[in-house]
């Protein structure tokens, strides 16, 4: 979808607020970074970029929502003067903003760009992606063009392009790679609405407090019939446990109702999944939240998403849970 620039404005903010601030503090910064050799870190920046149609302004609302100050369709040029800006702010603790890459954009130069902001300040790059036929979908229901279409009539003195919106996603999509490698989050939208990816940006990047547990967990199920989850940390698969869907009174049912559970918890080998990988996530918790790690996906899978693999995410987030950690469930292809 098309947006105006913010090139302009953000230039003219930036030099007006350095002009007032930096002026009285960039020579004791120097002399202080000089002494030091780094930066003493002052707030905290999110770097939302993607595939258009992915939900990156919806992410940068929910981001708006939880107090970050945000910018939307900033060029990559000026993030190391926005990251120094927000640092210098007594105002300003936390800021999201959208890199809007398209063509004419040096993506190469994005590593570099992000190494250096990352000497500024402490920064996550979230990329945000979906299948093909849901962003074809999503392009199709708002009528809009896809923006490298766009691009490339421009490129063509506003000829006719024959493109399809299916060839500008595969375009855009081999075009992002190189911001993608380096993405510390990759955030798949397919099957989320609006409400479903704010709820999700809001658990992984609430301010919980200083917590000697400030992990967020995911316990997520999913069918292997409709791909692995791209964001999922961990994959475990369950299909080796035996199937309901084979039991017509439970084909309806999904993993959560008691008759499936019970059935389900009648193996001896799924008591014993349960409590091998309980043991092997209260060893590997700890590290990763030494590491500083804030979010993790724990996906579990079985051929359709409805029954075992249901059941297994909401029993190991009760196992979870009452080790203290904070867990949410979700159910990818469960259905509704």
């Amino acid at each position: 979808m098309s947006r105006k620039p913010a090139a302009k404005t953000v230039k003219a903010a930036s030099k007006t607020a350095l002009k007032k601030t930096a002026k009285s503090s960039s020579k004791k910064i120097a002399k202080k970074t000089a002494a030091e050799g780094y930066l003493e870190a002052h707030g905290e920046l999110v770097i939302l970029t993607g595939m258009s149609g992915s939900g990156k302004l919806s992410a940068l609302k929910a981001f708006e929502d939880l107090g970050y100050y945000s910018v939307d369709n900033l060029p990559l040029e000026l993030i190391p003067r926005f990251a120094d800006l927000v640092r210098q702010s007594n105002e300003i603790t936390r800021a999201a903003l959208v890199v809007d890459v398209r063509e004419g954009m040096r993506l190469d130069k994005f590593p570099a760009i992000l190494k250096q902001v990352r000497k500024v300040l402490p920064t996550k790059v979230v990329f945000l992606e979906a299948s093909e036929d849901a962003l074809v979908r999503r392009f199709s229901e708002t009528r809009r063009p896809h923006p490298m279409g766009l691009a490339k009539r421009a490129r063509d003195h506003g000829k006719e392009v024959t493109e399809t919106v299916l060839e500008s996603i595969r375009s855009e999509r081999k075009r992002l790679d190189p911001i993608r490698n380096v993405a510390d989050i990759l955030l798949d939208t397919t099957k989320f609405n609006v409400h479903e990816l704010r709820a999700h940006i809001h658990a992984q990047f609430e301010d919980k407090g200083e917590s000697d547990r400030n992990l967020t967990i995911q316990s997520m199920s999913f069918g292997f019939k409709n791909g692995v989850p791209t964001d999922a940390d961990l994959v475990f698969d369950v299909r080796f446990l035996p199937n309901p869907h084979f039991i017509p009174e439970f084909r309806p049912l999904t993993g959560r109702d008691a008759q499936v559970a019970k059935y389900v918890m009648s193996f001896p080998q799924t008591k014993e999944f349960l409590d091998k990988t309980t043991e092997m996530l209260d060893f590997l918790l700890p590290h990763y939240i030494k590491e500083g790690k804030s979010y993790l996906t724990v996906a579990f899978g079985c051929t359709g998403g409805q029954h075992r693999s249901v059941f297994i995410a909401e029993e190991m987030k009760r196992r979870l849970e009452g080790s203290g950690y904070r867990v949410k469930s979700s159910h990818r292809d469960m259905p509704r």
